[in-house]
């Protein structure tokens, strides 16, 4: 779960009052600790209200109040936005914060809202229009979603790890000298397929094209097959060595709080259309990662 956690202002953080350099420390440190336990993932100091404005609704009417506002104590003078598994550890993990303020000072504690606290309302339709925002917001291009039917993949097959990825282009390469000896191929689209991931960043991965039949395969070759379902598509606009980055993206800060159920035992594809350009390393190139049916 998420949760935000708010610092709650008092009379010197709204008098602009800035902290000393013994308070700097300790919170520099305890943001540490907060970072290496995979905790925080952001946190900021807000500026006093008086160089803040409220935006007031009333019906159609908006009106712009600046600041300062008198009510200190219902005031933020900063938050973080923390990942835990309880609120019985996001409890813990304030009661070992500095004290923000000289004198009494407060933390408040409250989730955030997730897709699933929606309920009904938020359609499938919602939770996508959802996910492609907070893409865009990570600096990924906006995924389309697409129904994909059934594939069959053939090609060579390795593993790997966070380490040894680095060789998945030579795997290409011996692809690429053997791809007029696998029979029954289908379209003209490459594909890399990564799946049976683990922690540690051990995977399999597959660099292969779609075929009719496993039958006849040449020697050291395998076959993959891929259930027909549904993928949030994800361009991948730059040179192709820069496509590990742009699938840890996705993994590691997209997928996790994109609201979509992702499936766990399918593989997720790279697709290589033929925009895609060997010589110039661009073009055409897709990361598909699949959907809960």
């Amino acid at each position: 779960m998420r949760v935000m956690v708010i610092v709650r202002a008092s009379k010197s953080s709204e008098a602009g009052e800035l902290p000393d350099t013994e308070l700097l420390t300790a919170m520099g440190d305890y943001c540490e600790e907060l970072a290496k336990a995979g905790v925080m993932l952001a946190g900021e100091g807000l500026q006093p209200s008086s160089k803040g404005a409220r935006v007031r609704f009333s019906g159609a009417d908006r009106t712009v109040i600046d600041g300062p506002f008198a009510e200190t104590k219902e005031l933020i003078a900063g938050f973080w936005i923390w990942k835990v598994g309880s609120m019985e550890e996001a409890i813990s993990w304030a009661r070992r914060c500095p004290n923000p303020m000289p004198g009494e000072s407060d933390l408040e504690i409250r989730p955030i809202v997730e897709a699933d606290d929606l309920g009904e309302a938020f359609t499938p339709e919602l939770r996508e229009q959802e996910a492609a925002t907070r893409a865009r917001a990570l600096g990924l291009t906006s995924p389309t979603f697409q129904e994909a039917p059934e594939l069959l993949l053939a090609g060579l097959a390795e593993s790997y790890d966070a380490e040894t990825r680095a060789r998945i282009p030579r795997q290409w390469e011996r692809l690429a000298t053997r791809l007029g000896e696998i029979p029954g191929r289908v379209g003209d689209d490459s594909f890399g397929a990564c799946w049976n991931a683990a922690p540690g960043c051990t995977f399999d991965y597959l660099a292969g094209v779609a075929v009719s039949s496993a039958e006849g395969l040449p020697e050291g070759f395998r076959a993959l097959k891929v259930d027909a379902r549904r993928y949030a598509v994800f361009a991948h606009p730059g040179h192709v060595s820069g496509l590990p980055g742009t699938i840890d993206a996705i993994w590691s800060r997209w997928a996790p709080e994109c609201g979509l159920r992702l499936s766990a035992d399918s593989p997720c594809l790279e697709r290589y259309s033929n925009a895609f350009d060997p010589a110039s390393g661009t073009g055409g190139i897709e990361v598909w990662v699949p959907l809960e049916a």
